[in-house]
């Protein structure tokens, strides 16, 4: 140890590896002297040696904070839904380090969130989120092999009945979103996902035009989720002709960059007629989910605004004229198993077939008798 002063100001100097190290310690106190040079000298011995700093694992806030930050060039929507999973993770992780989190910990909060009546899926994504957080701190190793996902039940949709259609439709003619009846007729009678509705621009619509009514048209989808839905063209049904005529005309001031559902504020008015004012046709709406949860309960009726896609992809499968490559064409489908899954064939129509095939025997001559013998006719 060499202390000395210079001024009120206490240096240490000392001589490490063949150089001299004379450095101010800045201080008044012999004490915090000693201790700066001691620190000074073990910082050299470890840089010397590569021996590395042991970094200190944070609470699993802070890395969960850290890891959101780090997820960029991500779309909006994406990160709405990590900041989600990351709050409801926090919620029973926070003041834990993240270093402590176990296969056990995980395994009782998938069953506490299945006991909240959360899907599958949505345990799932939340699970998922926690393995970034551990990968991105380099903690998911041990844990790879004993977490094990949920099994989700992909064949949750279904088809809208007819009768069902017709109540929605009254319930959105009646609703207090001017927007909520263009957005269900286009998706359908299009198929398209709502990420692909909320994106759609001016530019991506070919319309026709008569007398300023819309008489037919295609949209071509610009950005999908999937490579085979980015680009398709979807030719647009006469009703949504219709509905799009009288959405589009409230915004004579749009051009081609401009959203076909731009984002919007609606003044509730006291006769039934609610005027959209503060438009910005720059931005996309928002989410309808609660215009769509008001509809369906003023229906009578629960479904969900995906199902309205199945019940496009149904109708098409149920139609024999229509093939699968034709179906995977407009609906952006990419494999037989994607099909199958939308394709909900409904009871109707699985007993027309059947009843195809009673028609071909007795065509045929073939007739079972009751008692179970079987004789020609």
């Amino acid at each position: 140890m060499s202390l000395f002063k210079r001024g009120n100001v206490w240096w240490y100097k000392f001589r490490f590896s063949g150089q001299v190290i004379r450095e101010s310690t800045k201080t008044h106190s012999k004490t915090v002297a000693r201790a700066a040079e001691e620190a000074r000298r073990r910082e050299l011995v470890v840089a010397v040696n590569r021996i590395p700093k042991r970094e200190r694992l944070p609470l699993f806030s802070v890395a969960a904070r850290a890891w959101l930050n780090s997820k960029t060039g991500l779309d909006e929507r994406s990160l709405i839904r990590y900041r989600q999973c990351v709050g409801n993770l926090t919620g029973d992780f926070r003041d834990r380090l993240i270093c402590d989190v176990t296969q056990q910990d995980i395994a009782d909060y998938q069953r506490k969130r299945l006991a909240a009546g959360k899907s599958p899926r949505t345990v799932n994504y939340e699970v998922g989120t926690l393995r970034g957080i551990l990968r991105h701190f380099g903690l998911w190793g041990p844990l790879a092999d004993r977490v094990k996902s949920l099994r989700e039940l992909h064949d949750v949709g279904r088809a809208l009945s007819e009768e069902d259609e017709d109540k929605l439709i009254k319930a959105c003619q009646q609703s207090r979103s001017p927007a909520i009846l263009p957005l269900f007729v286009l998706s359908l009678d299009s198929g398209l996902r709502a990420s692909e509705i909320r994106r759609l621009r001016r530019q991506d619509l070919n319309l026709s035009w008569q007398n300023g009514v819309i008489t037919g048209g295609e949209i071509v989808v610009g950005k999908s989720k999937t490579p085979a839905g980015t680009g398709r063209t979807i030719p647009l049904s006469k009703r949504a002709c219709g509905v799009l005529t009288l959405w589009l005309s409230r915004f004579p001031d749009a051009g081609p960059d401009g959203y076909v559902f731009p984002r919007h504020r609606v003044n509730m008015g006291w006769n039934s007629h609610h005027k959209i004012y503060g438009v910005d046709l720059r931005r996309p709406m928002g989410s309808w989910k609660t215009a769509w949860s008001t509809v369906c309960r003023r229906a009578g009726v629960h479904y969900r605004w995906h199902d309205l896609r199945h019940t496009f992809v149904s109708r098409l499968a149920e139609d024999p004229n229509v093939s699968e490559a034709t179906i995977r064409s407009l609906a952006g489908h990419v494999s037989q198993r994607m099909l199958q899954r939308y394709s909900h064939i409904r009871v109707q129509a699985k007993q027309a077939a059947i009843a195809s095939l009673d028609q071909r025997s007795q065509q045929s001559g073939f007739i079972t008798e009751s008692r179970g013998g079987e004789r020609p006719a």
